[in-house]
């Protein structure tokens, strides 16, 4: 059973008084505190972002190919979808604060092998050990959140990490841009990310203060190790396919066996035998849970799976340099800004969320479906135009799915169920950015060989995915890889229509539940101003059958508290609180 290291005195006078487990945060505690969560999530993202404009020149600079470029994102996201449950579970059992430490310290080494990476292959593995410390900052903030505010609350700071997450994306192209444009070269990208994970060590240890927990500790190693193991080996399946063998093959017959087996094994273990599984199926007897984690995964192929291949697409099919290509991701992320802002502050509001997360798949899915429109030619103002519509609907549905999930769940499985959440969205990503670099590299070194062909060139060696440096190429060639490059891209957005449309669907499948006031779903109620009207309004029209307010209260009605220091619990009718804290029946 959980329990706080230093309870309460117990021995109480009465009884009917609210036990307060801790002292309640105030937003400024609570700001303070989430300072050095989100300088942790920015290094998280930019990690990602700042590399993105860098990947051409990298690729050149180390003669990659296409499945090289693919495969440092994929590294990435790879290492962080199999561990993220792990350190979800990890949350429930372990000091939070010092995971996530723990977290900043690995990426901060894999940053520093990257920056020195001699070759690809150094490069994609430096990328991996990165993917280790963002799958535990990415599942870690949300988890440290929850652990300190309600659900009702959650989505007015969840409006927060929003806002990094779009700073992050914006200033990340940006910042690799000019980067990789001075004398730095693509190597500085790898050390911007250092210093800020300093200092949000420093921030966090200095301001994030958490009650210790302490409970029975039994981690499920045998089924952590079949999760991250038949993940992988799906995940290079899906990677490899149509490049090193056929996608219908014994090679490709024999992976997705195994992966298959080794996934069976884990669900056994986890429903069977472990204590404390890494991802409790309990879980998924949970609508919302299921459906939340579907919508989570198609948002994760359709969004990761596209839009990481457009860095490429503006500087290979129309020609710009990485800063330009950078600052063609103001558009999509201006958008995100504004709705993650907006409808978190909203839905804490009001405590009301499924209208927001439909409305934000609606436009994802529209987004999408215009984006597969595009070409080599398209007028980069209606690029942006269409950049800006997807922003708008990520922004609004990304966190807000999270939230949903957290406001089902006990704090005892919160860690778990919100890691889950990020592994399906990690792992649809992976699968995604795998899956969309084959079809892209397929279709490009097609589009090449046909185009060479008819110019009477030599295709040898010229469809192998190897990406040049177009700026060297006469015009001609110049000329049919940047058409090749940009019809192929149009076909990545038209493939990630369906993924975003079931997402829409398992979001209207979902039946809302109003964001509850109490940090875990088994306490008492907050009551709120939002809840002390509709009780007022309760009361109000019951006074005219009874004649008496007193009569006429719910047995249930808790007396609004304003929200200060250690006064943010409800104080049940007819006991209250002096000015000195202490209880004072009347």
């Amino acid at each position: 059973m959980t329990q706080l290291v230093d309870p309460p005195a117990s021995g109480s006078t009465a009884p009917e008084a609210p036990v307060v487990a801790a002292k309640a945060m105030t937003h400024r505690e609570v700001l303070e505190a989430l300072s050095g969560l989100l300088l942790a999530m920015f290094v998280a993202m930019v990690s990602s972002t700042v590399v993105t404009n860098a990947l051409p020149r990298i690729v050149a600079d180390l003669e990659g190919t296409q499945t090289g470029y693919t495969w440092v994102v994929v590294a990435t996201l790879l290492t962080m979808t199999a561990t993220t449950p792990l350190w979800g579970k990890l949350a429930d059992l372990y000091d939070k604060k010092i995971l996530v430490q723990s977290a900043l310290v690995i990426f901060t080494i894999g940053s520093l092998i990257a920056a020195f990476a001699p070759s690809m292959e150094v490069l994609i593995g430096a990328r991996a050990v990165q993917g280790l410390g963002v799958g535990g900052l990415t599942a870690l903030v949300q988890v440290v959140i929850a652990s300190m505010v309600s659900p009702r609350e959650r989505g007015r700071y969840s409006g927060y990490i929003g806002a990094v997450f779009a700073l992050a994306t914006v200033s990340g192209p940006l910042i690799g841009g000019v980067i990789v444009d001075s004398p730095l070269g693509w190597r500085g990208c790898f050390f911007v990310p250092i210093p800020i994970a300093a200092l949000a060590l420093v921030v966090l240890q200095r301001r994030l203060h958490l009650p210790r927990i302490t409970r029975q500790v039994s981690i499920d190693w045998l089924g952590a190790l079949l999760i991250v193991g038949g993940v992988s080996i799906l995940l290079v399946w899906v990677s490899l396919a149509g490049q090193q063998y056929d996608w219908v093959s014994p090679v490709s017959g024999l992976l997705v066996a195994v992966g298959v087996l080794v996934i069976a094994g884990a669900i056994y273990v986890e429903g069977c035998v472990a204590t404390e599984p890494v991802i409790p199926l309990r879980l998924f007897r949970d609508r919302t849970t299921v459906l939340a984690t579907i919508a989570s995964a198609m948002i994760g192929v359709a969004m990761f799976g596209s839009t990481v291949y457009l860095s490429q697409y503006f500087q290979l099919a129309r020609g710009m340099s990485p800063t330009e290509a950078g600052l063609m991701s103001i558009a999509m992320v201006g958008g995100l800004l504004v709705t993650s802002i907006v409808t978190g502050r909203v839905i804490s509001a009001t405590g009301f969320w499924k209208r927001y997360l439909v409305a934000g798949a609606l436009l994802t899915t529209v987004g999408f479906a215009l984006l597969g429109t595009i070409d080599d030619t398209t007028s980069l103002w209606v690029i942006g135009g269409f950049m800006a519509l997807i922003g708008l609907g990520i922004g609004a549905t990304m966190q807000n799915l999270v939230l949903a999930v957290q406001n089902n769940t006990a704090q005892a499985d919160m860690g778990a169920a919100s890691a889950t959440v990020a592994f399906f969205r990690s792992m649809g990503g992976a699968v995604g950015v795998s899956a969309l670099g084959a079809l892209l590299n397929h279709q490009v070194s097609d589009k090449l060989s046909e185009g060479l062909a008819r110019l009477g060139i030599d295709a040898s060696g010229q469809g192998d995915g190897s990406i040049p440096d177009i700026t060297t190429l006469p015009a001609p060639v110049r000329d049919l890889y940047q058409q090749a490059f940009g019809e192929a891209t149009g076909h990545l957005f038209l493939v990630a229509v369906p993924f975003a449309a079931i997402a829409l669907l398992c979001i209207l499948a979902i039946k809302e539940v109003p964001l509850r006031t109490t940090v875990d779903r088994d306490d008492e109620p907050v009551a709120t101003p939002v809840t002390a009207r509709a009780e007022a309004a309760e009361v109000a029209g019951s006074v005219e059958d009874t004649g008496s307010v007193e009569d006429a209260r719910p047995a249930h009605a808790a007396r609004y508290v304003p929200e200060e220091a250690g006064a943010r619990r409800a104080a049940p009718v007819g006991h209250h609180r002096s000015s000195t804290g202490e209880d004072d029946p009347r």
